[in-house]
């Protein structure tokens, strides 16, 4: 079993069905949790968007760090850089 603490970053991808669960129910059970970091992949015309929280310590809720469209620059939880336009397939046109 997974202990909370032991959760380093939690990614969700939603898709139309789960949107509000991951917009609201989880986003709760994860900060009571105390995961410190959250992140929301939702597609936005056919791109990928990624909107990341971040634990405030002292309220124990999420509190944005940042909506990254093109590129996905974050120092924490780890060093990483994504393309996120390569996620999603290109759209003929």
């Amino acid at each position: 079993m997974v202990r909370p603490q032991d959760v380093l970053l939690v990614v969700e991808v939603v898709s139309p069905e789960s949107a509000h669960r991951d917009w609201t129910v989880k986003l709760r059970k994860y900060a009571d949790a105390g995961m410190q970091h959250y992140w929301y992949v939702e597609d936005e015309d056919s791109s990928a968007v990624v909107h990341v929280y971040e634990l405030d310590g002292p309220t124990g809720v999420y509190a944005p760090a940042g909506i990254f469209r093109g590129t996905l620059q974050r120092p924490v939880p780890f060093e990483i850089s994504v393309d996120l336009d390569r996620l999603t397939p290109r759209r003929s046109r």
